[in-house]
């Protein structure tokens, strides 16, 4: 019997309306965050046809030029022709920012450890932004410790954005998508690749065989490894037969809505909070990168070859509520050992993981298309493995 079983994970392209919000937000807080570090933001954005609309809640003491900040991101996308029907030029701006609830805010300033205690450290220890879950994972099928079918996924659309901005084929258009499948053997080894679509946004007037043609030659070639790739792997160049309408004027978009493209394709478990538009305090974005470092260090150590965290916090509550690891069977020593090696190793307050991890740095808007983790394009601190000895030496 064939015990072999699929898994697949997708991607989305900065021209996604989905991820053009994220990139809009992202922005914003990239803006308040190098002109005030301090700075408190829940920065959402919504585009549609004919405009672009942010909203939430924002403190900071920066001078923001909203529309320009929009209009820009809009263009370095490459929504700049008048046939697209979505440019800067031609769509209308909303701004519906307030500033952060005083309720909120008292919580995140002084932890409820510090009120408890009348610690005259109190200002320096910051509660949570919020209660919730967190989940990190990493695990070996990859040099960057993700899992090998959304890291193709987003490779497929880099490889596409970049064919697109040097005018290589240019007929293609922003807005696209990627989807890849692998076939695991019983042992959860990879066996090949079955699957790979991709749908991407075009000119009117050219045919989807010269785009299949185009875009196996240029793309699958060029990220799919050759050894997963067989005369039965299926490709798929956009199914539905026509992308013309596309963006915002084929589909409203809304930061937050492609959380799992931002992290894991599928592959491990999700909190359910986005990361776009959020400054550090909030633990739906710092938390989330707090436990993918802490999964990333054990696969480090080779004590497990794939490795899955969970934080949990209260509301203007310094240390996790819970902290819980899963290797999946993989663990050459038991979880609970490892759970307590990482509360010795790993301060997780979010005071201690954004001084850790230098969060209060513009280095968001980099992260808001291509995923948050794995990126070997970009020097992200979340993904350094500095603690992999220190936890080893624990064991």
């Amino acid at each position: 019997m064939n015990n072999n079983y699929l898994f697949t994970s997708e991607s989305v392209s900065e021209g996604h309306p989905d991820k053009m919000c994220d990139q809009i937000s992202d922005t914003v807080l990239d803006e308040c965050l190098k002109q005030d570090k301090l700075s408190r933001v829940a920065c959402e954005t919504a585009v549609g046809t004919g405009f672009a609309m942010v909203f939430g809640e924002i403190t900071t003491n920066a001078k923001i030029d909203y529309e320009s900040i929009i209009k820009k991101t809009i263009a370095d996308i490459g929504y700049t022709k008048e046939e697209y029907g979505y440019t800067p030029e031609n769509i209308k701006i909303l701004n519906y920012l307030g500033k952060q609830s005083q309720d909120i805010k008292q919580g995140v300033d002084v932890s409820l450890e510090n009120r408890d205690s009348n610690s005259e450290t109190a200002s320096n220890q910051e509660g949570a932004g919020d209660q919730g879950m967190m989940f990190g994972y990493a695990c070996d099928e990859t040099d960057e410790k993700m899992p090998l079918a959304i890291t193709l996924a987003h490779n497929l659309l880099k490889e596409l954005r970049d064919i697109r901005k040097s005018n290589k084929l240019d007929y293609l258009r922003p807005d696209s998508k990627s989807q890849v499948t692998l076939e695991y053997d019983e042992n959860h080894k990879i066996v090949r690749v079955d699957t790979v679509l991709i749908s991407t946004q075009h000119d009117p007037g050219v045919s989807n065989e010269q785009m299949k043609a185009d875009l196996y030659k240029n793309v699958i070639q060029s990220v799919i490894p050759s050894n997963l790739l067989d005369e039965n792997t299926n490709i798929y160049v956009n199914p539905s037969g026509r992308f013309v309408i596309g963006g915002p004027v084929g589909d409203a978009g809304l930061t937050g809505r492609k959380i799992i493209v931002d992290t894991y394709g599928g592959a491990a478990k999700h909190g359910g909070g986005a990361f776009s538009g959020k400054d550090p305090t909030k633990v739906d974005r710092s938390a989330a990168y707090a436990s993918r470092q802490i999964a990333k260090n054990i696969v480090e150590t080779k004590i497990a070859s794939q490795a899955e965290v969970q934080l949990s916090y209260a509301i203007g509550k310094a240390e996790p509520v819970s902290i819980m690891i899963n290797t999946f069977g993989t663990g050459k020593i038991n979880d609970s050992l490892i759970e307590k090696a990482v509360g010795k190793v790993f301060d997780l307050r979010p005071s201690a993981i954004i001084s850790r991890l230098g969060l209060r740095n513009p280095i968001f808007k980099q992260t808001s298309t291509y995923g948050h983790f794995g990126r070997s394009d970009l020097d992200l601190p979340w993904e350094n493995v500095n603690y992999a000895k220190e936890l080893e030496s624990l064991f």
